[in-house]
């Protein structure tokens, strides 16, 4: 997938967003070292659930934001190196925070539709 692809393709999520809102949300991310080597025994994991309420580009810093009741999560737009649909709505990011340093989050819906 290009730059431009990747590009337009989390644009799209994040435009389209909006019809997730009060849905419960799960996000699952996890630290690693070793793009190559994916072992899911390696990382380091965090599960967080919550309903949302609201969705933003945070411009400086170059930031998603997504927001519940209690609850706020951020990925760095500048950072991404993948973004897939893994189910009906289901989708995961791929950050790269420096060179051996990786965050994946997937972020799940409990949409009604």
């Amino acid at each position: 997938m290009t730059s431009e692809e990747l590009n337009a393709n989390v644009l799209a999520f994040f435009e389209e967003i909006i019809k997730y809102y009060g849905s419960k949300t799960e996000i699952t991310s996890g630290l690693y070292t070793n793009m190559e080597d994916f072992d899911s025994h390696n990382i380091t994991w965090n599960l967080s659930e919550f309903n949302l309420i609201r969705a933003a580009y945070r411009k400086k810093g170059e930031r998603f934001m997504m927001e519940g009741g209690s609850m706020y999560v951020e990925i760095s737009a500048k950072n991404i190196l993948s973004f897939e649909k893994k189910g009906r709505n289901k989708f995961e990011f791929i950050e790269q925070y420096s060179p051996s340093v990786y965050r994946m989050t997937t972020i799940k819906f409990h949409y009604k539709y």
